[in-house]
């Protein structure tokens, strides 16, 4: 993997840096340090995504570290020989929306759910697609702004919930290469003031309706809830001590969005939900965290007890896993 190949095969090409819809700070933190990356090395490149910057958090990221990004309403002008950079996902993911421009390279650190070619390809398991972004710089001896250095930092503590989940030696050299750089004033500022006052009500109807068996905690949230969310109170159920896994899902008017965590090493979290959901929907991820969706149109399937099927398809395959 050399980061100036990638820039070479960039060069005299309008080019997008693409995260996955509904970015999270992980996502966005790295397209903007490819971005200045790339810029240094003489190739302009817009920020993209498809969905809605839901959390507050996220939205806060722009104004803190000043970063332009592009929605896809942004994009009329953007053509089919135009070459695209996806970050933090892979082309033919449900979680990624087919532009039409060409996804020439990908640099990501999820499992590859379907293959595809790409002409420079960087894909590894670590903690945090930041990390990578960040080698990039130490590799090169690339300069690095302060503004950049601290979304990567927090990109990196983010994605690895502050080193504890899927935590590689290079997210742990990464970070301590990049912190002195950072703003670090920007950085404190991400962590205050970065709940709304709305999440408050999918807190209190996940504990309301939470169920544990063994050390398996399922919470449902009858309602829209943004990905993030449901992902950050995936997280505080885990957080109890009698949960290892923990399985949580909001019914929205498309369908039914999962997180999924797991505490356990033979447990695989990305393994559990694509299992689970393989006849009504998709799903996948990390061993520790993952995510799915049932549509819609199959949620009749469940009936006439939802919750129960869904309890019941979650924990034959969690049993299977700890058969494996």
């Amino acid at each position: 993997m050399d980061p100036l190949q990638l820039v070479e095969l960039l060069r005299g090409h309008r080019t997008y840096i693409q995260t996955h819809n509904f970015p999270d700070p992980d996502a966005i933190a790295s397209a903007f340090g490819l971005q200045h990356f790339l810029n240094y090395h003489g190739i302009n490149a817009d920020i993209c995504y498809d969905g809605k910057i839901e959390r507050l958090s996220t939205r806060k990221m722009f104004d803190t570290f000043h970063i332009d990004i592009l929605s896809k309403e942004d994009l009329d002008d953007m053509k089919k020989e135009d070459y695209i950079v996806t970050v933090d996902s892979q082309k033919y993911n449900a979680n990624l929306t087919d532009f039409i421009g060409d996804e020439v390279a990908c640099i990501d650190h999820h499992p590859t759910v379907i293959a595809c070619e790409y002409a420079y390809k960087d894909v590894r398991r670590v903690g945090a697609c930041a990390t990578m972004i960040a080698e990039y710089f130490y590799l090169t001896n690339t300069p690095m702004s302060r503004d950049v250095a601290a979304a990567l930092a927090y990109g990196i503590k983010m994605d690895t919930d502050d080193f504890v989940r899927g935590t590689t030696k290079l997210d742990v050299d990464m970070f301590a290469y990049i912190y002195p750089m950072a703003d670090v004033e920007e950085l404190k500022s991400m962590y205050v003031n970065v709940m709304e006052f709305s999440d408050l009500k999918a807190y209190g109807a996940a504990i309301d309706n939470i169920h544990i068996y063994d050390d398996v905690g399922f919470a449902s949230i009858p309602f829209d809830c943004p990905d993030a969310l449901i992902a950050i109170i995936s997280d505080f159920i885990l957080s109890l001590d009698v949960v290892n896994i923990s399985v949580i899902y909001a019914i929205r008017s498309d369908g039914i969005k999962f997180s999924v965590r797991s505490a356990l090493n033979h447990v695989d979290a990305g393994r559990v939900v694509a299992k689970a959901l393989a006849d009504y929907g998709n799903g996948g991820g990390h061993p520790a965290m993952a995510g799915g969706f049932i549509p819609k149109k199959n949620m009749e399937k469940l009936e006439p007890d939802r919750d129960y099927k869904l309890e019941m398809l979650f924990l034959e395959q969690i049993k299977a896993e700890e058969g494996r």
